[in-house]
C-alpha cells in the first residue's frame, strides 16, 4: 500500500474506542449497547487505452452505537471515531431511544450465545503494491485484451486493493474484531462486425493476492468473452430449457437467501413464509453455510449480533430446512437466531456436479443464459422475468450468440425443475456454484 497502515495498531485503537463508547452509554443511562466501528484502506487505479484515468487512494472509518431504554431502541453513526465524536453519537442514539416507541422484540441477542471461538480465519493478505505496480498490472491486463485481432477498444482495466479492519462489541462484555483484505483486477473490451459491437468483461477476485489470475490471462479471457458475442441474434420465442451461467446460478441463490432471510419473513414479504419442511427442490440438492471456512471470502467467527456463527443447512435433500435469522428477526417470529446477523457466510452445494458438456447435451435445444439486465423478481410472489443475453443451443452444442430477449418463470418452478448442476464452479465470491441446467422457462425472442 503507498500509505502505512498498521493493521494490529488499527484494531487494538478501535477496541479501546469500543470499550469507552459502551462504557459512556452505560454512564449516561443505557440499559445495554452494542458499538461497531470499522477502519477501510485501499488503492483503486483505471487505465483506458493504454492511459491512466484515475488512482484512488482512500482511507474510511466510523463508528455506529445503537442503545437500549428499557425496549426503545436508539441508533447513530458518525464518520469520526474520535473521542468528541463518540460522545455526541452515544448522546445522539440516547435522545433517539428515549423519544421512540417500545419494541418487544428489541435488545442484545442472548449473552449465552456470544462467541467464544475466535480462530483466525487467514482472511487477512496485505498487498504491499506502489501506485506504479497498480497501474502496471492494470495496463498489462488490457494490452492482453486489446491484442487480440477482433477487439476493436477498451473499456478499460481496473485493479483495487484494500485491507481493513472491524470491531463489534456489547454491554454483554463481548468484543470481537477481525481483520481482512480483497483484491480484484477486471477488465472490460467493445468488439465489432458488421453485425455491431458487443461489449464484456471477466475479474480476478480473492483475499489472498497470491491467488490472483496472472493479469493477462484476465485480459486474454476478456477478450474471448468478447468476441464470441459477434453476430448476436434474437431467439425464438416459446417454453424452453434454460441454463445459467455459474455467476447468475449464484443470484438465484441470492434470491432464495432473500425469501428465507428473517426480515422479509417477519414483514410477510416472502413467498417462502411458512414453508420450513416443505420440499423445494429436487432430493439430490442440498446447501449450506461455512463461516468458519479458513481464507473465504465470507469468513467469520461471529455475526453482525456477536453470535457465534455456525454451520447451517438452509435446504436438505431438497426441503427447506432452516431459516435465516438474526437475533431481531428471530424474535419476531418466535424463534431462535441461526447466527446470520448480516447474511449468510460462504454458501456452499451439497448436490451432484456435472461436466458443462453433459448438461448442455441433456438440454438439448435452449438458451445458455451468461448475462441478466433489470431487477424482474419479485420476493412476495416468485415471479421471475429479466431482460438477457448469452447463446443458442441446438442438438447440445451451442451454435450462435443470443441477445434482445427476456426470460420468465416462477423462482418456486424454477427450483422444482432444476435437472442438473455444472461442475464449473465459480469460487470468485462468497457463494460457490456452477451452473444452473432449469427444465422449462418462457423465453420471449423474436
Amino acid at each position: 500500500m503507498t500509505q502505512a497502515f498498521d493493521a494490529a495498531d488499527q484494531q487494538a485503537l478501535l477496541e479501546s474506542r469500543a470499550r469507552s463508547a459502551l462504557a459512556l452509554a452505560r454512564q449516561l443511562g443505557a440499559d445495554a449497547c452494542e458499538v461497531g466501528a470499522s477502519v477501510d484502506q485501499g488503492i483503486g487505479v483505471s487505465v483506458r487505452e493504454g492511459e491512466v484515468e484515475t488512482v484512488e487512494l482512500s482511507r474510511d472509518q466510523g463508528i455506529a452505537v445503537t442503545v437500549y431504554v428499557g425496549q426503545r431502541k436508539g441508533s447513530a453513526s458518525s464518520t469520526d471515531a474520535g473521542e468528541d465524536s463518540i460522545r455526541a453519537v452515544v448522546e445522539k442514539a440516547l435522545a433517539i431511544a428515549r423519544h421512540t416507541g417500545e419494541d418487544p422484540a428489541a435488545g442484545l441477542a442472548d449473552a449465552e450465545l456470544m462467541a467464544r471461538e475466535l480462530p483466525d480465519l487467514q482472511v487477512h493478505h496485505p498487498w504491499a503494491l506502489t501506485t506504479e505496480e497498480a497501474i502496471e498490472l492494470a495496463l498489462a491486463c488490457e494490452a492482453a485484451g486489446r491484442g487480440r485481432a477482433g477487439i476493436k477498444s477498451s473499456d478499460g482495466a481496473s485493479l483495487s486493493s484494500g485491507e481493513g479492519v472491524r470491531v463489534y462489541a456489547n454491554s454483554h462484555g463481548f468484543l470481537g474484531s477481525q481483520r481482512g483484505s480483497r483484491h480484484s483486477l477486471s477488465c472490460m473490451l467493445i468488439a465489432e462486425d458488421e453485425g455491431g459491437m458487443q461489449r464484456d468483461y471477466d475479474y480476478t477476485s480473492a483475499r489472498d493476492p497470491r491467488q490472483l489470475l496472472a493479469p493477462e490471462a484476465v485480459g486474454e479471457s476478456a477478450a474471448e468473452r468478447t468476441l464470441r458475442r459477434l453476430g448476436a441474434r434474437r431467439p425464438a420465442t416459446g417454453r424452453l430449457p434454460v441454463m445459467f451461467d455459474p455467476t447468475l446460478a449464484a443470484g438465484l441463490i441470492g434470491s432464495l437467501m432473500g425469501a428465507i432471510a428473517g426480515g422479509a419473513l417477519y414483514r410477510q414479504a416472502s413467498f417462502l413464509c411458512d414453508r420450513l419442511g416443505d420440499p423445494l427442490f429436487p432430493a439430490w440438492f442440498g446447501l449450506k453455510e461455512r463461516p468458519m471456512e479458513v481464507g473465504a471470502m465470507a469468513s467469520s467467527p461471529f455475526d453482525n449480533d456477536g453470535v457465534q456463527t455456525r454451520d447451517n443447512v438452509f435446504i436438505e435433500n431438497g426441503r427447506l430446512a432452516s431459516y435465516m435469522l438474526s437475533a431481531y428477526s428471530a424474535r419476531r417470529l418466535g424463534k431462535q437466531t441461526t447466527g446470520n446477523a448480516g447474511g449468510a457466510r460462504n454458501l456452499r452445494l451439497l448436490a451432484p456436479l456435472t461436466p458443462r458438456e453433459e448438461l448442455l447435451s441433456r438440454m438439448g435445444r435452449g438458451v445458455l443464459v451468461t448475462e441478466l439486465m433489470g431487477q424482474g423478481v419479485n420476493p412476495v410472489t416468485g415471479d421471475y422475468s429479466r431482460g438477457a443475453a448469452g447463446f443458442w443451443v441446438e442438438n447440445g452444442e451451442i451454435r450462435h450468440p443470443v441477445e434482445e430477449f427476456t426470460i420468465a418463470g416462477n423462482l418456486e418452478a424454477m427450483f422444482q425443475g432444476l435437472v442438473g448442476i455444472g461442475s464449473d464452479t465459480d469460487t470468485r465470491g462468497s457463494i460457490h456454484t456452477g451452473s444452473w441446467l432449469i427444465d422449462e422457462m418462457t423465453v420471449a425472442g423474436s
